[in-house]
């Protein structure tokens, strides 16, 4: 349920939530380190960014590619609830000094651990207008921005076996809410792009919420040699990962990113989807960029997998982190 503090905030001003932080935080944006940025240690698992590669970007908590010149894409992820939203100004400044645009993916919903909320609950105040003052907060906060700004708002909706409580709305319900929020959105942010960005799914055409909304499609590509091993025979590579959203989200005519990229497996599986993930490839024309999860995952894979520890740090890291 919301608390108390997010009612209060949806009953104030725009201007004086945001001046105020009424949206306080029990959680902080995700995606900027802290302390001293690392880059440019050696890995097999960094992409590699040659002539002719698409954008490459990260999220990258840990830093590891703060001095990497290679990186344009900043990937942050934020609740609109119980964050203290002053904190993006931080985000800001850490994008501009580099040179990269911020991609922000807006989850709505709280990370607080008392929060809770039944997709029906939270699709019908969203559809109510109780949320509207968030994502304002929001857009708002982002429009005198230096940094180029990309709203990637509640993306995966059409996987409903992960975590997220909108992927569980009908798709008319999703539609609305998209919609509802890009258009609060335009009217405090002039500037932003918007993303809509499915995991990749068989049946996501019905997610899709028009194009005068949608500046850009975004999808998630992530490779596990052992999970392909067993789903599919064999090792993937990543234009074989790709392929099957790519194809689904093509006929919408928008630019095409891959919002969220990771891959972990042997030293020959990692080897080749670097080489290969931000290199350009005939057969993904409007593919524009690709963008690193730079982390362990946060949400265990079916089966067995558990955690996959996509970041790009040595065998001996992995192995510390994987520990029981």
């Amino acid at each position: 349920m919301k608390n108390n503090r997010s009612r209060m905030a949806i009953a104030l001003s725009i201007v004086t939530l945001v001046l105020t932080g009424t949206v306080l935080a029990a959680s902080t944006i995700r995606g900027i380190p802290n302390g001293n940025p690392q880059g440019g240690q050696h890995s097999d698992k960094r992409p590699i960014i040659g002539d002719g590669s698409v954008t490459f970007g990260a999220y990258d908590p840990h830093g590891d590619f703060g001095n990497d010149s290679n990186s344009k894409i900043e990937n942050l992820f934020l609740p609109w609830e119980d964050v203290d939203l002053s904190s993006l100004t931080d985000a800001d400044n850490y994008a501009q000094q580099r040179g990269r645009d911020l991609l922000i993916s807006v989850e709505p919903w709280s990370w607080s651990t008392d929060w809770r909320s039944t997709p029906e609950k939270l699709i019908g105040e969203i559809l109510a207008g109780d949320y509207d003052a968030n994502m304002a907060a929001i857009c708002s906060m982002t429009s005198g921005f230096k940094s180029k700004v990309t709203i990637r708002w509640a993306q995966e909706m059409d996987e409903p076996e992960n975590r997220f409580t909108w992927a569980h709305w009908s798709s008319a319900d999703y539609v609305a809410a998209y919609r509802r929020m890009v258009t609060i959105c335009r009217k405090h942010n002039k500037s932003a792009t918007y993303m809509w960005s499915p995991k990749g799914k068989p049946g996501l055409a019905k997610f899709y919420p028009g194009n005068d909304v949608v500046d850009v499609v975004g999808l998630s590509v992530f490779g596990l040699e052992q999970y392909d091993i067993d789903h599919f025979g064999g090792p993937r590579t990543f234009a074989q990962a790709l392929a099957p959203g790519y194809e689904l989200v093509q006929a919408f005519n928008k630019p095409i990113m891959v919002a969220e990229l990771g891959y972990a497996g042997g030293t020959d599986y990692v080897r080749a989807w670097a080489a290969e993930a931000a290199k350009k490839h005939p057969q993904f024309p409007d593919l524009t960029a690709v963008v690193y999860f730079n982390d362990k995952e946060v949400y265990p894979w079916p089966g067995l997998y558990g955690l996959p520890y996509w970041r790009v740090v040595s065998d001996d890291a992995i192995k510390l982190a994987n520990a029981p």
